[in-house]
């Protein structure tokens, strides 16, 4: 009976220790859960932070008004509109297409 008694206790000690390892596992993988979840909510801030500057960024007034500083460029007008024509390229002898 008391080698019985004490395989029992012994039982007991460790299912206990088995569920404090296993709640202290469970407590350390909801934490680490839960700073996910805050990492997850702040790129997803910052993604839609950027996706409103990048649409600010491309606006036709902002291009315009850079090609014009930064590149010297100007609006086309048939005035200063110079037209290209296609001149198909000369047949060299004894070279066939």
């Amino acid at each position: 009976m008391t080698r019985l008694n004490f395989v029992l206790l012994l039982a007991v000690l460790f299912s206990a220790l088995y569920l404090v390892r296993t709640q202290y596992e469970s407590r350390r993988l909801y934490v680490e859960l839960e700073k996910s979840t805050a990492v997850s909510r702040q790129l997803e801030s910052d993604r839609e932070r950027l996706q409103v500057e990048k649409r600010a960024q491309a606006t036709p007034l902002r291009v315009e008004k850079l090609s014009k500083e930064r590149l010297q460029m100007r609006t086309a007008t048939p005035a200063i509109t110079q037209y290209v024509t296609y001149k198909p390229a000369a047949v060299v002898e004894g070279v066939r297409e």
